[in-house]
């Protein structure tokens, strides 16, 4: 007697979450955050919207597991910590140029501008979106730096007494800011000299 086999209701799942968070990703570019629904990611996704509404309260929240999404699959930068992890080769000035210069061309890409800069207003006006962006991606992004100068310093590149929270904004705050109001071209030479020019500053403490 043959056993009917049940669907793989876990694989199934996996699927169509997949599916979601591409469609979410790829509308976001391709209509903008304004022009983006429910209703739309899920036909794109080929699901119902009840599906989407059971594992995200709003679309914004689809679209930042979008970027979480896309970021491990990468195995790459997001915005200066996709990995959680930054080289640590014990040259502090080359490895925090080869982050900076890899959030430049994340920045620079055509794929991300247009949802990141969606999901950066939304965040500024959903609470609820920002801690999730807090406890998801951007705290744990910070960590990771604060981990790679926390060993500089170990290391006596950098001064013990160092606030490490001040020292990543002076970091990786200047591309984050000419990016988000346009106000300067964003090149690996301007990465360049915003890390020599912060390291000299914390050098000389």
């Amino acid at each position: 007697m043959r056993h009917r086999t049940t669907p793989d209701a876990g694989r199934r799942s996996e699927a169509s979450r997949h599916a979601i968070l591409t469609a979410a990703f790829e509308l976001a570019g391709e209509v903008g955050y304004a022009k983006l629904s429910v209703e739309g990611i899920a036909a794109r996704a080929g699901v119902g919207k009840q599906t989407i509404y059971r594992w995200w309260p709003s679309k914004g929240a689809v679209l930042l597991d979008a970027f979480l999404h896309l970021s491990e699959g990468d195995s790459g930068e997001s915005d200066g910590g996709g990995g959680m992890a930054l080289p640590d080769t014990g040259d502090l000035e080359a490895d925090l140029k080869l982050v900076l210069r890899a959030t430049v061309d994340e920045f620079a890409d055509p794929r991300y501008d247009r949802p990141l800069r969606a999901l950066t207003i939304e965040i500024m006006h959903d609470p609820a979106l920002a801690a999730h962006y807090a406890e998801r991606l951007d705290g744990p992004m910070k960590e990771a730096k604060k981990t790679r100068l926390r060993a500089a310093q170990e290391a006596g590149q950098l001064p013990a007494g160092l606030d490490l929270d001040v020292a990543v904004d002076l970091i990786w705050g200047p591309l984050l800011s000419r990016w988000l109001r346009r106000s300067g071209p964003l090149t690996h030479a301007y990465a360049d000299a915003v890390v020599e020019t912060a390291l000299r500053g914390l050098y000389a403490r």
